[in-house]
């Protein structure tokens, strides 16, 4: 195998049949050694975090595909933390799409003169550009349509697919009594005809769940909704 790109949490290798294998690794991002799924470097390492974030993505990735929403996922290996997916197009360099269902996190950083925390949001979907130099920037769909980076077509796809996706996983916390506040996907173009389709990871390390207003760990999250 060739490793092609070294990740903040993954590694990636070129496999000779054409797919990709995703190598998850047990560093998470932050800031000051503090959890952050929105934060853009790594900040910390938990023991276990890439096994039990590639447990996670495994249920709902398979969860996902059974709902006929395209994903990347092909099938993985637990005990090696490895995921074998299909080669994917992004988006310029990356973008990323974060749902929302509370305000907390960047959220409120930036809109907290108007908000409380915590306050109930309508799934509201944001994308920002992977670009860690500037802080991974908030992007509208009329910049990236102009930039081509994608066009409002995509864009809409992209928000109608979040959507649905979010509402997969927040149904799935919901049956353990757990609160989805917000999560982050990225998508890429797949396939001949660069078919839209969910790729990365599903996992506590890239969304905020809490169970009667406490934060729930990335790690405890995996036992509780694999249990």
């Amino acid at each position: 195998m060739k490793k092609i790109y070294e990740g903040k949490t993954k590694d990636v290798f070129d496999l000779e049949n054409g797919n990709y294998l995703l190598k998850f690794k047990d560093d998470v991002t932050g800031v000051d050694g503090v959890f952050d799924p929105g934060a853009n470097e790594v900040g910390l390492r938990i023991e276990g975090a890439g096994k039990a974030g590639l447990k996670l993505t495994k249920f709902f990735f398979e969860k996902i595909n059974n709902a006929g929403i395209a994903t990347h996922y092909v099938d993985c290996n637990i005990d090696e933390s490895n995921m074998t997916v299909l080669p994917a197009r992004v988006f310029g360099e990356g973008v990323e799409v974060i749902c929302r269902y509370r305000a907390v996190g960047s959220f409120l950083r930036r809109y907290g003169k108007y908000v409380k925390e915590a306050t109930p949001l309508d799934a509201y979907v944001e994308v920002t550009l992977k670009d860690d130099d500037r802080n991974d920037p908030l992007i509208t769909d009329d910049a990236l349509d102009m930039l081509g980076i994608l066009t409002k077509e995509e864009y809409a796809t992209l928000v109608s697919m979040t959507k649905k996706i979010g509402a997969i996983v927040k149904e799935e916390l919901a049956k353990k009594e757990l609160e989805l506040y917000d999560i982050k996907f990225e998508f890429g173009r797949v396939g001949e005809d660069a078919h839209i389709a969910l790729i990365d990871e599903i996992s506590g390390g890239n969304m905020r769940a809490y169970k009667n207003g406490e934060y729930v760990e990335p790690l405890t999250l995996e036992k509780m909704m694999l249990s």
